[in-house]
């Protein structure tokens, strides 16, 4: 369970904005399990470059220290659990609030990396959630969540030294949704090729959903505009933009 030390960027003065660099590689995006989706096939082969990931979702703390102390959207408060009733259109705001002040050029992940991510990257272990194959290990969902978010860091990281990537909240990412992953860009970037306003993607489960929904390859989908309690983001970044 214990994870290997990574390279962690910081930004001074927003609290929980530590990211974790993921060295890039080649892995089969998707399931071929029996219970798989068909929008989680056909499995395709990936090459992704390095990029770095959020350690944690994005937290309330780090989301009012952006956007002011009066904006807190979540249902469940608590400075360290993750900021949720946030739209996709919405984090866009925040991240472009977030790079206008830090100089950098955060963004959401791809689906893509952060599928790759919650596997464990270059240090995977075949886990089928995101650090092990208990997920009471690891994740807050339906069966042990109470009815609501978690502060995050709670539970065991996944290879990577990365917490909640299963469980707690649902996290956006930048992908449009497609019903299958026929035509997935191969080199890991965003797959976005649809009108304004189509479906973009949610992966990782929630305290809301039952085990199946946290499985590191299960996709879901939502309206950009939509806000709800189980939702929230992590960021990503580019290593060529730190």
């Amino acid at each position: 369970m214990n994870a290997s030390p990574a390279p962690i960027l910081t930004h001074p003065g927003l609290p929980y904005l530590d990211m974790i660099l993921v060295k890039g590689g080649k892995f089969l995006l998707g399931s071929e399990e029996k219970e798989a989706r068909d929008n989680e096939k056909p499995v395709h082969e990936v090459t992704l470059p390095d990029f770095y990931i959020g350690k944690y979702p994005v937290t309330q703390q780090l989301w009012m220290a952006v956007m002011g102390e009066e904006s807190n959207p979540s249902r469940f408060k608590g400075h360290n659990r993750p900021v949720e009733r946030v739209s996709w259109n919405d984090t866009q705001e925040f991240i472009k609030k977030l790079n206008d002040s830090s100089n950098k050029k955060y963004r959401l992940l791809t689906e893509a990396e952060w599928e790759y991510a919650a596997r464990g990257g270059e240090k995977s272990l075949g886990f089928r959630y995101a650090g092990s194959n208990k997920l009471k290990d690891v994740a807050w969902f339906k069966s042990n969540s109470h009815g609501e978010t978690k502060p995050v860091g709670l539970k065991y990281p996944n290879e990577l030294g990365i917490y909640d990537m299963s469980g707690n909240v649902y996290e956006w990412v930048e992908d449009q949704y497609h019903s299958n992953y026929n035509g997935i860009p191969k080199d890991g970037s965003a797959w976005v090729d649809k009108e304004q306003g189509a479906d973009r993607v949610l992966r990782g489960g929630s305290w809301y959903f039952s085990a199946q929904y946290c499985c590191v390859a299960y996709r879901n989908f939502y309206d950009p505009m939509i806000r709800l309690d189980y939702v929230g983001f992590r960021l990503g970044l580019s290593v060529n933009n730190v």
